[in-house]
C-alpha cells in the first residue's frame, strides 16, 4: 500500500466504495488523514465499515471541512450530469480528485524521480501496459504495474528512487487527475468512446490530452487526426515529443516496417526491434503497442537488447487475442475480450485463414462493420442470442453454422479446422459481442474457451495460457 500522506492530518470525503475506493480510502487513512466515506450501495458502505473506514451519508456531511473529495473514476463527474457529491464538493470549494492524482503527489513527495509510465487510448491500453511493464521486469527492473489494470493504485508499493511505475488510466481518471507527471506518457489512439461520460468528441480528447501534456515525454501514436493535432499542439507548446506510426514511414520517431520496428532520425532509419515470430505480438494494432512500449523503455533507461528480449518472451494479455494451445496446424485464440465488432478487427486482420466463434448478447451494429474479414473466414460458428442475426449478415458470403453454445462451436471448429490443408489456420473466439447471455463476464467466457481447446485430444497448451 501506498499511505497517502499528502492528507495527513486533513479531513477528506470519499465516495465509490467498489474495491479500489476501499484501498484508496485505507491508503488515505494510513496516511494520517481522517476519511468519511459513503456509497450509493449499501452493501457496499457495510464492507467499508467492517473493515474499519468511517461511513456516513454525505448529503448531511459538513463540506466546508474537507480539504479534498476523492471520487471514484466510474461515478459521472461531468456527463450526463455532475453526480450529487461533485456539485456538493463545487458548491464548497471543495477539490475533487481520483486515486491516480494520489498516486501522482505521492510520486512528487517520496520519490520525484521514480520513472513512471503512462498508457492511455481508446484501444491497446491494456496490452501496452501489460507489455511495457513485462519487458521492465523481464529487464530485471523493480516493476510495479496498475492503474485500471489490475492491482488498484494505491495498493502498489510506495515509490522509491529505483521502483518503476507503470499505469493504465482511462479518460475517466486522468479526469481526476489534475497534476499527472509521468516520465513517459504514452496516447495509443483516439475514436468516438464514451461520449455518454464526455459529452463530445472535442472533450473526450481534450482529457486523454491531457496525460501526454503533463509528462517529459510525450509519445503519441499519429495514425488518427485527433493525435496527430495533439502531437503538433503539443510541440507547438515546447513539449518532447516522439511519434509513433503503425503504417506510415515518419521522418522522426518510430514506426513499423512489416515486423520490423524502425526509429527514424531526421530521415536516417535504423531498426530497433523485431517482432518476427513472436505470436502474442501478431498484427497491425500490435505493432502500434510494441512502439509505444519500445519508446517508453528506451525513455527509462533500457537498452535495445533487454527490450528485444522482453517483446520475444511476452505471453500476451488473457483474452486478448491469447495463444492457448495447437494441435499440428491448427492454432486456437482466445479474444474474449473482443465485446464488438471494433474490437474483432485486429484478430480478424491478424490471420489469413478463420475458423470464426462469434456471438453472445450482441451489440448495436452487429458484424457488419467487419464485411471487409469476410474472405479470411472459412467458417463462422454462431452462439448465444446473436446467432440469428449474424448469419443474417454473413448471408452466402461465409459458410456458417448455428452452434449455439461455446462448447459446441469449439469442437466443430475443431474438427473442421484439422480438415484443412490450406497451411496454418486458426480457431479463433472473437465474438463481437457482450458475454452476458451465458456467461458471467467475457474473463470467464474466455476460461471456458480455453479449457474447451485444451480439452480437445492432442492439443498442446501454449506456454502463455493460463
Amino acid at each position: 500500500m501506498i499511505p497517502a500522506s499528502s492528507f495527513s492530518g486533513k479531513r477528506v470525503s470519499l465516495f465509490g466504495l467498489g474495491g479500489s475506493g476501499i484501498a484508496t480510502a485505507r491508503a488515505l487513512i494510513e496516511g494520517g488523514a481522517e476519511v468519511l466515506a459513503w456509497d450509493d450501495n449499501p452493501d457496499s458502505v457495510a464492507k467499508a465499515a467492517a473493515v474499519g473506514i468511517e461511513t456516513g451519508d454525505l448529503r448531511g456531511a459538513e463540506w466546508s471541512k474537507f480539504s479534498g473529495f476523492v471520487l471514484s473514476p466510474g461515478v459521472p463527474l461531468t456527463h450526463p450530469k455532475p453526480h450529487w457529491t461533485v456539485e456538493l464538493a463545487r458548491g464548497a470549494g471543495v477539490e475533487v480528485i481520483g486515486d491516480i492524482e494520489l498516486f501522482c503527489r505521492e510520486r512528487i513527495l517520496r520519490a520525484p524521480t521514480a520513472p513512471f509510465i503512462a498508457i492511455t487510448g481508446t484501444n491497446g491500453k491494456s496490452t501496452t501496459t501489460a507489455l511495457t511493464a513485462h519487458i521492465l521486469k523481464a529487464a530485471g527492473r523493480d516493476t510495479q504495474m496498475g492503474g485500471n489494470i489490475g492491482r488498484a493504485v494505491m495498493t502498489l508499493d510506495p515509490p522509491t528512487p529505483d521502483r518503476h511505475y507503470v499505469l493504465e488510466c482511462s479518460s475517466y481518471q486522468i479526469d481526476l487527475a489534475p497534476s499527472i507527471n509521468p516520465t513517459a506518457g504514452i496516447l495509443l489512439n483516439l475514436t468516438p468512446d464514451h461520449l455518454d461520460r464526455h459529452g463530445t468528441m472535442q472533450h473526450y480528447a481534450a482529457i486523454k490530452e491531457r496525460l501526454v501534456a503533463g509528462s517529459e515525454t510525450a509519445i503519441v501514436g499519429i495514425d488518427d487526426s485527433w493525435c496527430a493535432q495533439i502531437a503538433d499542439r503539443l510541440e507547438r507548446a515546447g513539449r518532447h515529443v516522439i511519434r509513433i506510426s503503425k503504417r506510415l514511414p515518419l521522418t522522426d520517431g518510430y514506426f513499423a516496417d512489416g515486423s520490423d520496428l524502425m526509429e527514424a532520425v531526421h530521415g536516417r532509419y535504423s531498426r530497433v526491434a523485431f517482432l518476427e515470430g513472436i505470436g502474442s505480438l501478431r498484427g497491425q494494432h500490435n505493432a502500434q503497442n510494441a512502439l509505444a512500449a519500445v519508446a517508453a523503455c528506451l525513455k527509462v533507461g533500457l537498452d535495445l537488447g533487454e527490450i528485444q528480449s522482453g517483446l520475444e518472451s511476452f505471453p500476451g494479455l488473457a483474452h486478448r487475442m491469447e495463444q492457448v494451445g495447437r494441435k499440428d496446424h491448427v492454432l486456437f485464440v482466445n479474444d474474449s475480450k473482443a465485446t464488438n465488432a471494433d474490437a474483432a478487427a485486429p484478430a480478424l486482420s491478424s490471420f489469413p485463414r478463420i475458423y470464426w466463434i462469434a456471438g453472445g448478447l450482441p451489440k448495436e451494429g452487429g458484424i457488419e462493420p467487419l464485411r471487409g474479414f469476410f474472405p479470411r473466414i472459412a467458417r463462422a460458428y454462431l452462439i448465444g442470442e446473436a446467432a440469428p442475426a449474424f448469419s443474417a449478415t454473413l448471408g452466402e458470403a461465409v459458410p456458417y453454422e448455428i452452434s449455439g453454445t461455446l462448447a459446441a462451436a469449439v469442437e466443430h471448429a475443431a474438427r473442421d479446422a484439422a480438415k484443412d490443408d490450406s497451411g496454418e489456420v486458426v480457431v479463433l473466439l472473437s465474438p463481437a459481442c457482450a458475454s452476458f447471455d451465458q456467461f458471467k463476464n467475457f474473463e470467464v467466457r474466455g476460461e471456458a474457451f480455453r479449457q474447451a481447446a485444451n480439452a480437445i485430444e492432442g492439443v498442446k497448451p501454449i506456454g502463455g495460457a493460463r
